[in-house]
């Protein structure tokens, strides 16, 4: 049997960083921070000339401007995210195994706190799923990272969000901190409702690898 490769990424030893986990293969990270830089930053400047070539390479200007409302329209749904405390996203592209389609399956995964009335990690857990309506299949579950529940919701985009009105499947996972006093909630979320079975596995097997204490220092 041949081992999966694992590659460490650099921000595993952000002194700031309040949580550890790994990706399965096929997602790619959205660099938050530096598509929502503000102007006159070394940020922006990077984000400018990593757009430069692709501009260039345009064949008509309306292509070019069309480009730019793609990326403008991204920026806007990212910035509405880390409004709401998330931190982390990346868009996940698999080929559909099971169902053979010829188009590739689209998802994205985001990280996001929220802050919670103190309590045992487990009550949170629970609470998290059943003060809010629309969770289905509900399991709780006890893991390294402590206690979780993970549940699904099924829905639309609001009229209003610019979004394709399509059915979208969200797989969540509530993750308290062992402070007690907020929880990390995993999303994976994707129109390809068919495949819940295969998203709430892949999101089981992120969550397998969360830790609230760097991995890297226990190892050692």
């Amino acid at each position: 049997m041949r081992s999966a490769a694992v590659t460490v990424h650099e921000s595993v030893h952000d002194p700031y960083a309040e949580l550890w986990f790994a990706e399965p293969a096929g997602f790619m990270d959205l660099p938050m921070n530096a598509l929502l830089a503000e102007w006159d930053t070394p940020e922006a400047e990077m984000l400018h000339a990593a757009a430069a070539p692709l501009l260039a390479s345009a064949p008509d200007e309306m292509a070019r401007q069309q480009f730019i409302a793609l990326l403008a329209s991204g920026q806007r749904m990212l910035g509405a995210l880390r409004e709401f405390g998330t931190v982390h996203c990346s868009v996940g592209l698999h080929r559909d195994d099971v169902g053979g389609g010829a188009q590739p399956l689209l998802s994205l995964f985001t990280i996001t706190w929220r802050d919670t009335a103190t309590a045992p990690r487990a009550a949170t857990a629970a609470r998290a799923v059943t003060e809010s309506a629309g969770h289905r299949h509900i399991e709780y579950l006890e893991l390294s990272c402590g206690p979780l529940t993970i549940s699904e919701v099924l829905g639309r985009p609001a009229a209003d969000s610019g979004l394709p009105r399509f059915p979208l499947l969200q797989v969540h996972a509530h993750l308290p901190h062992p402070d007690c006093k907020r929880l990390v909630v995993l999303t994976i979320s994707s129109t390809a409702v068919a495949r819940r079975e295969e998203y709430r596995a892949l999101l089981k097997g992120i969550v397998e690898t969360v830790r609230f204490e760097d991995p890297m220092r226990v190892a050692s």
